[in-house]
């Protein structure tokens, strides 16, 4: 088969298309024919190299991908060939105390695939029977191979660890990007005043075609002093902040008394200072979320089968041109996924 692939940690010319050893399904897992996947940020840091993650080379990146059952192992009940399915990319083992809490998400073991282990940019992918969610017919390769990572990831930090209500005010930080706008979406779903932030008119009208009542150019606006002035000097309830160091102190700030502060992630750095004393102070909550459960996912993913949800896809490109679209996410261009297709599917 062809595979994106890369044999060494680098900059974009590190990426291949070639050929790969044809994948084999084990007992559990579930061999399928990729149609489409969608890149996210974990793609270019997992391509960078990230600290105690020793990946087997050549990887095969991607943790977003769709398509048909071709086969299945020993022990599969769920699935059989010519299903249609799509990837949930976190892997859990099903036995430790937090699985058997139905928390598979805080696994002791838990990692996901295309970033601790080979994913699915591929001509086809073997997954675990666990990992895979049924698409409806007539659902777009498009839609279902670009949807799961980023909405069951603001699924679990809006309505699990954020508990959002209706009402409340809610602010997203690079609502152009997938977890910003799949974020901006399911907080305006559940009834929230939503404020979104972004770097170009293109993408602030975007913010807004999702779903955001009020949106900052945050390279023009300090977005804490935007806050302060349209909501009265209240603040936010909730803060959806992926971003990191860049945006933390700001973040923080922009909480109204009480407010929660919800993370999944860092991308422009982990390590900001704590802001103890505002987090004291106006007795504030700061929130962890890692992916979500397979309730959530299901959950999340059935509103975007029936389209209440939408991926929003800025291009879809060959595999053979995974290094555009690797390009395309580091330097922000455009608003929404950017996805690839097997070459023999374009």
């Amino acid at each position: 088969m062809k595979a994106v692939q890369f044999g060494e940690h680098g900059d974009r010319d590190v990426i291949e298309y070639g050929d790969f050893p044809d994948p084999e399904p084990d007992r559990g897992e579930v061999l399928v024919d990729v149609k489409a996947g969608a890149l996210n940020h974990l793609d270019i840091w997992t391509r960078r190299g990230m600290p105690g993650i020793d990946l087997e080379m050549p990887h095969i990146p991607g943790s977003d991908a769709a398509g048909v059952v071709e086969a299945v192992g020993g022990g599969v009940t769920r699935f059989e060939p010519g299903d249609r399915v799509a990837v949930s990319a976190g892997v859990s083992c099903g036995t430790c105390e937090f699985c058997r809490n139905g928390e598979e998400s805080l696994c002791t073991s838990f990692h996901i695939l295309g970033e601790h282990v080979r994913g699915v940019h591929a001509e086809k992918a073997t997954v675990p029977e666990a990992n895979l969610v049924p698409v409806p017919d007539g659902v777009a390769w498009e839609v279902a191979g670009s949807a799961s990572l980023v909405f069951q990831t603001a699924w679990r930090m809006l309505h699990t660890r954020a508990e959002i209500e209706a009402s409340e005010k809610v602010l997203v930080l690079g609502a152009s990007g997938g977890v910003g706008h799949a974020a901006v979406q399911i907080a305006d779903h559940a009834g929230c005043e939503v404020f979104a932030t972004a770097s170009t008119e293109e993408k602030l009208s975007h913010a807004e075609d999702c779903g955001a009542d009020h949106v900052i150019d945050y390279e023009a606006n300090d977005f804490a002093d935007e806050i302060a002035e349209r909501t009265g000097k209240r603040g936010v309830d909730v803060v959806v902040d992926h971003v990191g160091e860049a945006t933390y102190p700001n973040s923080l700030k922009s909480l109204a008394k009480g407010g929660r502060l919800v993370t999944c992630g860092a991308t422009t750095g982990p390590n900001p200072g704590a802001g103890l004393n505002r987090i004291f102070w106006n007795q504030l909550s700061v929130i962890g979320s890692t992916m979500a459960t397979p309730g959530e996912v299901d959950d999340v993913l059935e509103l975007v089968w029936d389209g209440t949800f939408e991926p929003r896809v800025r291009e879809v490109l060959p595999m053979s041109e995974a290094a555009r679209a690797h390009e395309m996410i580091e330097n922000r261009e455009g608003f929404g996924k950017v996805v690839v297709k097997p070459d023999s599917e374009f």
